[in-house]
């Protein structure tokens, strides 16, 4: 039969601390934990289908005088329905072939072992709790050749779990089952709530940084066009471009006479005589005044 592993608050004490036991043993079965009624329950191999209350309990503990028929499983409930973890108890059988003084036991540990942790296992006799020249078995196969005192396990992995039994002169005792509990890492409720509340802080953060950089680039280049600006405008008031912005003025005002000039403009500058009838060049000077004024006052050019 195997034990039920429950969470619970309430928990079972086994004293000895083992799984199999002599016939004629006394074993205290004792229920801990916050609360103030407490049964111990079993289940028996005799009768699994029957449940059974301990019916020498003082306080919280059962005191079993064992006989082979208590072999079964036990737990502990209190009245308010917390269950605590179910245990084997195995009580050493008679044997019609030797004394139950010379059939040995296996000593193994009630509750699952911690997986990484380290247990020992052993052999004892009723008249002898150690023994040498021992043979273990794991799942009916043979760990080693050589004979021991005790089997140690340093680190246990899930591949330890399973049935083991000693063998001492021949004898064998029964097969007990080692349980291996597996630690399992979980994110409590607090660091799971607060995960989404980092990843909104760090997206915040980074779509801040984003703006501060446009920002400065922004800044950067209008510094730039600025210093630009100002240096176009230092050279225009220098005299040397002064003059040549007036020149290159006055010429584009020229083109745009010539170009899109009214007729009477044209006319006048054609039609410009002396007074003997000749038609009279004029100066390059005198022309581009004239033209000058044709293009500011357009008809003024006609009257003059």
């Amino acid at each position: 039969m195997l034990f039920s592993d429950v969470n619970s608050a309430a928990s079972l004490t086994v004293s000895p601390d083992r799984v199999q036991h002599f016939i004629f043993d006394s074993v205290s079965l004792t229920c801990e934990g916050n609360f103030t009624e407490w049964r111990v329950m079993t289940v028996l191999q005799r009768n699994p289908s029957y449940y059974n209350n301990c019916w020498r309990m003082t306080g919280s503990t059962c005191i079993i005088h064992t006989w082979d028929s208590d072999t079964g499983v036990y737990w502990c409930e209190s009245g308010s329905g917390e269950f605590s973890s179910a245990v084997n108890i195995t009580v050493q059988k008679n044997s019609i072939y030797y004394p139950y003084n010379y059939v040995p036991i296996l000593v193994s540990p009630v509750h699952p072992v911690t997986e990484g942790a380290s247990v020992s296992l052993s052999c004892s006799l009723r008249t002898q709790k150690i023994l040498s020249n021992v043979f273990f078995y794991h799942n009916d196969k043979l760990i080693q050749n050589d004979t021991r005192g005790e089997l140690k396990i340093s680190a246990v992995s899930k591949s330890d779990e399973g049935f083991y039994k000693c063998q001492y002169s021949g004898r064998e005792s029964a097969q007990s089952w080692m349980s291996v509990k597996v630690i399992t890492v979980t994110v409590s409720g607090a660091d799971s709530s607060s995960s989404p509340v980092w990843l909104m802080v760090g997206l915040v953060c980074g779509v801040s940084l984003i703006i501060i950089l446009l920002l400065l680039l922004y800044r950067c280049r209008q510094s730039k066009c600025s210093c630009f600006t100002r240096s176009i405008q230092s050279e225009s008031h220098s005299p040397g471009s002064s003059t040549n912005h007036g020149v290159n003025q006055n010429e584009t005002h020229v083109y745009d006479s010539l170009q899109h000039g009214t007729a009477d403009v044209y006319e006048s500058i054609k039609q410009f005589k002396n007074r003997n009838g000749e038609h009279h060049k004029p100066e390059g000077s005198a022309f581009y005044i004239n033209v000058q004024m044709g293009a500011a006052g357009k008809k003024s050019v006609c009257t003059f």
